[in-house]
């Protein structure tokens, strides 16, 4: 595994995240292909043997049960000064006035709510699910430096949105010297690139770390393109996605799988490569249901393209619509 520092950030983190949303309890929330604790503990200590030391999870993941499952396991496998916990806030948990949103009363409430499930004193990474319209960005960024000065996170972090909403939250944080956001968690893969148009530019100047989440869009860049899973069967969110574009989407990943036969490796190590060459991305989060798949990922750190390759697998690219935040 190889390490770098998330932007600008003292925080170092592995080159590639391990995304959690797949450990949980099928039963709680949506994510109906969760894997329980016992399914998830291996593939945790696998990621861990092999130098993965950032893990990436949400409150609303299984509401609450990827966090209890990272929390324990990790627990039980590593010290905790030895991995960076990431985590977010933002959506539904329940119906209370605290339940959801970005107000400081429902930031307050979730973080302690966190820290109990996650059985950690603070979160390296806590990060805003989305963007709050509801609430004023000066009250969600005052909460957030609280919870910094407070001991209970070490850094914050944001996730998609609209550029200019993240142009105001880093010149709100400057305006009042509180703390700003070191990385994005955007949506950003082989065939959903309109990142590259503002918010990755952008994360490039002002050294914010980028850490795309679907980097292999949703499983469609690792196998055929209409083959079905469990999880993309009930996966309600993930049915919205990469519905643009479809043939020129197809022939991409055609490529993908072509260029991975050529070099006698995976789909998966070729679209990662792809990701973990590009300056302004930090670390994808790789989201895995199987020990293969791990090591897909982890091959990938070292797996390189050529110039060709990288010009075949961008070419057929058709501008689309951003999605999956607004």
């Amino acid at each position: 595994m190889k390490y770098t520092n998330l932007g600008k950030s003292g925080l170092e983190v592995s080159r590639i995240i391990l995304g959690c949303m797949s450990f949980g309890d099928p039963n709680r929330g949506t994510h109906e292909w969760s894997l329980s604790i016992d399914e998830s503990r291996p593939i945790i200590k696998q990621a861990l043997e092999a130098g993965i030391t950032t893990f990436d999870t949400a409150n609303v993941y299984s509401l609450g049960a990827s966090e209890e499952i990272i929390g324990k396991v990790l627990g039980e496998l590593a010290q905790r000064d030895t991995v960076v916990i990431a985590t977010k806030v933002f959506n539904k948990m329940d119906d209370g006035p605290k339940g959801r949103g970005l107000s400081r009363a429902a930031i307050f409430a979730q973080l302690d709510n966190s820290l109990k499930r996650l059985k950690t004193d603070y979160i390296d990474l806590y990060q805003i699910h989305r963007y709050d319209p509801n609430v004023p960005i000066e009250e969600t960024m005052e909460a957030l430096h609280d919870t910094v000065r407070s001991g209970k996170v070490r850094y914050i972090g944001a996730s998609s949105m609209w550029t200019w909403q993240f142009v105001q939250a880093q010149y709100v944080a400057d305006l009042h010297g509180w703390t700003r956001f070191v990385s994005m968690q955007d949506q950003y893969n082989l065939i959903m690139r309109e990142e590259e148009r503002e918010m990755l530019p952008f994360c490039l100047d002002q050294g914010v770390g980028v850490i795309p989440w679907s980097p292999l869009a949703r499983g469609r860049l690792t196998h055929d393109w209409n083959a079905t899973t469990k999880r993309s069967e009930t996966d309600l969110f993930g049915q919205r996605l990469y519905r643009q574009a479809e043939e020129a989407n197809h022939k991409i990943a055609d490529i993908v799988a072509a260029i991975a036969r050529e070099r006698g490796a995976t789909r998966a190590q070729v679209a990662l490569a792809w990701l973990l060459q590009n300056p302004a991305v930090t670390a994808p989060i790789v989201g895995v249901t199987k020990l293969e798949q791990l090591a897909d990922a982890i091959a990938a750190v070292d797996f390189s393209l050529s110039e060709d390759e990288v010009r075949r697998l961008e070419e057929p690219y058709i501008p689309q619509k951003p999605e999956g935040f607004q």
